[in-house]
């Protein structure tokens, strides 16, 4: 079984292009959860991957991509208000 990590990411891209190759990646790897914010249930190798890829993308000093690693009782204390995705409990975790 492989364990995986709950990366939550956000970005703040200024070219409407270079987000929208940048949520495609993202895609890949997770849900979209909020018009620039992801929720990604991935292996170590994958958010490597992932990091590579969308850093590969971004323009150093125009845009800005956060990503949070949240551990599992954290996650699963995470609330949803509104019409956005239903929150599922994450078992295989770190």
């Amino acid at each position: 079984m492989v364990t995986k990590l709950f990366l939550l990411v956000a970005y703040d891209i200024a070219a409407d292009r270079r987000r929208q190759k940048i949520a495609q990646v993202l895609e890949k790897y997770g849900s979209r959860v909020n018009f620039s914010v992801f929720e990604c249930l991935v292996s170590v190798t994958d958010s490597k991957k992932m990091v590579q890829e969308i850093t590969g993308l971004m323009k150093a000093g125009k845009d800005t991509i956060l990503v949070y690693t949240l551990c599992k009782p954290c996650v699963n204390k995470r609330l949803s208000l509104g019409s956005g995705p239903v929150v599922k409990k994450v078992v295989n975790m770190l």
